[in-house]
C-alpha cells in the first residue's frame, strides 16, 4: 500500500511540473489528431533506455562527461516527454572528471524498477560499471558503487530471475578491453550490487553482427531475451537473440532494420508495454551534427520474436514508421516538451543544462529576484589551446534540425583585466561563437570560429565593433544541415548577420550543443561577469 501512495505521489508531482513547463517552439511529436511523429525526442537522448512503473514511463541516455549526468525523462503516453531531473549531479571519480572528458563517462545506461526502488546502472569505460538508486525517479539518486571495476566494461542492463538470482548482461570497447562484439552475462548478488563470477560469453558477433552492444536483458513466457544493436551507430540493424537457458545457446533474429525507409541504424532501446497490454520500443537514430535522436516503434510479439515497426514484406523483420497512431492509454494528456528556453527565474537553472566537467560553486550564481544568471569569468586552464579543454561551458542539446537561439545580456568585466570574454557558442569537434570581449579601450563584439579544436587548433577570432550599449542581444540561426549564421541586436529586434555560415559538427560521441560562456586567461584576485537576462529557443 505505501509503494501505492508513493507511485501516485509521484506521478502527480511529474504531472504538474510537466504542466508548467513551456511547450517547445521547434519540434513537438504529438500532432494532437491521435498520432505522433517521429522522432518523439527529436535531440542528442542516445542510447535510451526505458521502463513503466505503473502508468508512468521513464527514460534513460547516456551523457559522457556532461554534467549533471544520466538525465531522467518521464511520460504518460511515450510520445510526450519531460525533463525530471539527473540521477548524477557530479560525476565520480570526482577529481578526474574536474576537467574536460569528451567522449568519455557515462555511456549506455539501464534502469530498472525492483523491491520498491529504481535501479540505474552505466557504464564509465576507463573504470567499470556502476550502480546508483532512488525511491522517487527525479531524485535524490544514492552516491554511485562500483558493481565491477575493469577497463572496457560497458553497457550494462540486470535482469532479477524468478528464483532470486540476479544477473547482468554486459558488452566490451573493443578501445580499452582489446575486444568487442561480443555479448556476455555475469552472476550479481541478490541484490545486486556486485558481480560475483567471471561471467560466460553468450554470443560472439563477430561473423554476422559485428559490433554488437548496447544490450538489454528480459525475460518472456520462458525465454530469456537479450536486445542488442549491431552493425555500426549510423548503418546498423536490431538484433533480438533468445533462449531457454540464461547462459544460452542463443537464436538469433534481426528484428529491425533501415528496410526502405529514411531513418538509418534504427537500434539501440527499450521494450516497453503500455497498462492496455500494447508493446512498443523506443531507439535512437544517428543525425551526426544533430546527435542521436529518439524513435518511437510499434512492436508485436510473432512465434516469440518481436516484431519491430512495420513489417512491410511479412518476413518478421520490421522497418521504422515516421508517423503512426499514438499508444492506447486510457486517458489522453497534455502536450509536453523537455525545457529549452530559460528565463532564470528560478534558484535552479533549467534541467536542459550541462557544463563541460563537474562544476564549481564559483561559475555561476542564480537570481530569481532579478530574474538572471550571472555567469562569472573563470580562467582557462593552462593547458587550453581553446575552449575545448574550457569546463565551465554552459550547454544544452540542439532541441531540433532548424531553431534559433537568442540571449540577452549585460557584461560588466574587471575594469583592471583584458581578455575577458562572454557569449553564446556552438559547440562540437569545431566551434564558434559571438561575444562581448574586453580591450583596453572598452568592449567589443567579436566572432570566433575554431576548427578541429578536439585536435588543439587555434581559434580565428575577428573584432566587429565596438560596443557601447548596456544590454546586447546575441542570437544564433541553425538551419537544415546544421547551418548557423550568428548576430547581434542592440535594441532586440533588428538583428545583424556577423561572420560567415559555420557549420556545425558532433562532438565526441555526442550531437553539437548550443549555450554560454565567460571566461578569462589571467589569474587575478576578482573576477568579471556577465548577466543574462533570459536565453530563449524558438
Amino acid at each position: 500500500m505505501k509503494s501505492f501512495f508513493l507511485l501516485s505521489f509521484i506521478a502527480l508531482s511529474l504531472s504538474v511540473n510537466a504542466q508548467q513547463q513551456e511547450l517547445s517552439k521547434v519540434w513537438v511529436a504529438d500532432l494532437g489528431n491521435g498520432t505522433y511523429k517521429n522522432p518523439v525526442l527529436d535531440a542528442d537522448y542516445s542510447d535510451p533506455d526505458a521502463i513503466r512503473v505503473g502508468d508512468d514511463f521513464y527514460l534513460v541516455s547516456s551523457s559522457f562527461d556532461a554534467v549533471p549526468g544520466l538525465p531522467i525523462l518521464h511520460s504518460k503516453d511515450l510520445v510526450n516527454w519531460t525533463i525530471i531531473g539527473h540521477a548524477l549531479k557530479r560525476q565520480p571519480p570526482f577529481e578526474h572528471f574536474a576537467k574536460t572528458q569528451h567522449g568519455n563517462g557515462v555511456w549506455a545506461p539501464a534502469i530498472r524498477y525492483h523491491n520498491g526502488e529504481f535501479y540505474l546502472y552505466y557504464p564509465d569505460p576507463d573504470f567499470g560499471i556502476y550502480l546508483t538508486k532512488a525511491k522517487n525517479p527525479a531524485g535524490p539518486w544514492s552516491v554511485p558503487i562500483m558493481v565491477e571495476a575493469g577497463k572496457g566494461l560497458i553497457d550494462p542492463c540486470p535482469l532479477w530471475d524468478e528464483d532470486g538470482k540476479a544477473y547482468l548482461v554486459h558488452a566490451y570497447a573493443g578501445s580499452r578491453a582489446g575486444i568487442k562484439s561480443i555479448i556476455v552475462v555475469k552472476q550479481m548478488n541478490a541484490t545486486g550490487t556486485q558481480t560475483i563470477d567471471e561471467g560466460k560469453l553468450v554470443y560472439d558477433g563477430h561473423e554476422l553482427d559485428p559490433t554488437l552492444e548496447g544490450p538489454k536483458f528480459y525475460k518472456r513466457k520462458g525465454y530469456y531475451y537479450i536486445f542488442a544493436p549491431a552493425g555500426g551507430v549510423a548503418t546498423g540493424w536490431q538484433l533480438v537473440l533468445r533462449s531457454k537457458n540464461i547462459y544460452g545457446p542463443y537464436e538469433r533474429k534481426v528484428v529491425m532494420d533501415q528496410g526502405k525507409s529514411t531513418i538509418n541504424g534504427p537500434h539501440q532501446g527499450a521494450w516497453v508495454d503500455t497498462p492496455g497490454g500494447e508493446d512498443w520500443f523506443l531507439h535512437f537514430q544517428d543525425k551526426e551534427a544533430y546527435g542521436r535522436v529518439v524513435h518511437l516503434q510499434p512492436m508485436k510479439w510473432v512465434n516469440d520474436w518481436p516484431v519491430i515497426g512495420q513489417d512491410l514484406e511479412g518476413d518478421g523483420k520490421g522497418e521504422p514508421v515516421l508517423t503512426y497512431k499514438k499508444p492506447n492509454i486510457a486517458k489522453t494528456y497534455p502536450k509536453a516538451t523537455p525545457a529549452e528556453s530559460d528565463e532564470f527565474n528560478h534558484n535552479q537553472l533549467g534541467l536542459q543544462w550541462q557544463w563541460q566537467a563537474n562544476p564549481l560553486a564559483t561559475w555561476f550564481f542564480l537570481n530569481p529576484a532579478k530574474g538572471s544568471l550571472r555567469l562569472y569569468s573563470t580562467k582557462m586552464p593552462d593547458s587550453a589551446k581553446n575552449y575545448w579543454e574550457v569546463p565551465n561551458l554552459l550547454l544544452q542539446k540542439f532541441p531540433s534540425e532548424q531553431f534559433t537561439a537568442t540571449a540577452k545580456l549585460s557584461f560588466s568585466p574587471n575594469p583592471k583585466l583584458e581578455n575577458e570574454k562572454t557569449g553564446l557558442i556552438i559547440m562540437g569537434l569545431s566551434y564558434a561563437n559571438i561575444a562581448l570581449k574586453r580591450k583596453k579601450d572598452g568592449i567589443y563584439l567579436t566572432y570566433t570560429s575554431c576548427k578541429n579544436a578536439e585536435k588543439g587548433k587555434a581559434e580565428n577570432e575577428q573584432l566587429v565593433q565596438k560596443i557601447e550599449a548596456s544590454d546586447v542581444y546575441l542570437r544564433v540561426k541553425v538551419s537544415a544541415g546544421a547551418k548557423c549564421q550568428f548576430s547581434y541586436s542592440i535594441d532586440g529586434s533588428n538583428f545583424t548577420n556577423v561572420g560567415e555560415i559555420f557549420q556545425a559538427e558532433p562532438g565526441k560521441w555526442i550531437g553539437a550543443k548550443v549555450g554560454l560562456f565567460c571566461v578569462r586567461d589571467q589569474q587575478t584576485n576578482d573576477s568579471g561577469y556577465a548577466d543574462f537576462d533570459w536565453f530563449r529557443i524558438n
